[in-house]
């Protein structure tokens, strides 16, 4: 009989790294039922559900309903929520993925009750512990029995922190994974269409950490900085960023306020074509850093730090703050940006080899 093994996932980025790796599980039926918990963080249609579809997932196994709400509340949420799944299922493992608040609350409460935890993206580390999401990563990696890592650097952290070699495991990209699985199906869909835009000709703009978009006036000085740039731009705001926005008298700003072009989140396929045809992304976010680099895409990244340097050193990320930004854009309209190469093992095939660490380990 299979084991059941627990995908948990609460938010856009997390679905697309459970998504190769549950195709993987169900095609290895005899070893592993893979089983879908959604935590609910992310719970309306465009930051969920339509992220399901474009990924070819099925409907969530599992709903716990957690919601939105401070750090503690989601945290505490998933705690009771999963407690009793996991009593229910008893799972050969637990496979959390990424940095959210339900990854780590997921891997304690499996912990506690000695169930196996697996971590997908461990070892991720951007030094700056006012980052609720790094202290996810530390926490997660510092109680998991495996941690599979996405490139190098993140092996060298974990060491770095006195964990024993035979927890980490090297496996690659997942992000990639479904990237590349998606490269043909989206390549065609010109999302561009829809804001009046041609190929090449205009950014894409994700914005949602809290340093950038929670201090009203901070917002309306990127908004103004991104306008500034006088170059079309196709801007997706996240719930968070549009909340705030809001409550600074800036919800009303539209494509006819110049070259920014908002819109309301857009699913993955739709997403990913605009990522693919962008002479260039602005963001916050760190799974486009990885698809930038992967792509060969300028990717200018707001934030002072990161923690997928590899997409630097590497790759086409730059970090960058606003009064930078303007000399960096005009450097990539002048075709003077760097080329960057792809990370070994960013190469479609990372589901595969975690399938066979989990099969190694637990079937």
């Amino acid at each position: 009989m299979a084991k059941k093994i627990i995908l948990v996932a609460a938010a856009r980025p997390n679905f697309m790294k459970i998504a190769p790796l549950w195709r993987e599980l169900s095609a290895r039926g005899a070893e592993f039922d893979p089983v879908i918990v959604h935590t609910g963080q992310h719970y309306d249609y465009n930051m969920s559900e339509v992220f399901f579809a474009d990924l070819g997932l099925p409907p969530p196994h599992v709903h716990l309903g957690v919601g939105s709400g401070t750090h503690a509340e989601q945290t505490a949420g998933v705690i009771v929520a999963f407690e009793s799944i996991c009593l229910k299922l008893e799972p050969a493992c637990v496979v959390v993925v990424g940095d959210v608040n339900a990854s780590m609350a997921a891997a304690v409460t499996a912990k506690k009750l000695g169930l196996a935890v697996a971590h997908v993206e461990a070892g991720l580390r951007s030094g700056d512990r006012t980052m609720p999401e790094e202290l996810n990563r530390i926490l997660t990696d510092s109680i998991a029995d495996v941690l599979l890592t996405p490139s190098p650097d993140a092996d060298e952290n974990l060491r770095r922190e006195g964990v024993e070699q035979r927890r980490i495991v090297l496996v690659g990209n997942i992000m990639i994974d479904s990237l590349v699985h998606a490269l043909a199906r989206v390549r065609d869909r010109a999302a561009h269409r829809r804001f009046d835009c041609a190929p090449r000709e205009y950014g894409l703009v994700t914005l949602h950490r809290p340093a950038n978009v929670d201090d009203p006036e901070h917002l309306r000085a990127l908004l103004a900085g991104l306008q500034g740039l006088a170059y079309p731009l196709i801007f997706p705001v996240h719930p968070r960023t549009r909340k705030v926005m809001g409550q600074c008298g800036l919800d009303g700003l539209t494509a006819s306020n110049g070259p920014l072009h908002l819109c309301e989140p857009l699913g993955y396929d739709d997403f990913l074509n605009l990522t693919l045809h962008a002479r260039f992304v602005i963001t916050d976010s760190g799974g486009i850093q990885e698809e930038t680099t992967y792509l060969g895409i300028p990717c200018l990244t707001m934030r002072p730090n990161t923690e997928r340097p590899i997409t630097i050193t590497a790759g086409t990320n730059e970090l960058v703050d606003l009064a930078a930004m303007p000399a960096r854009v005009r450097v990539i309209l002048e075709g003077g940006w760097k080329r960057g190469t792809v990370p070994a093992l960013w190469d479609g095939r990372t589901a595969e080899r975690i399938a066979a660490v989990l099969t190694d380990r637990y079937a």
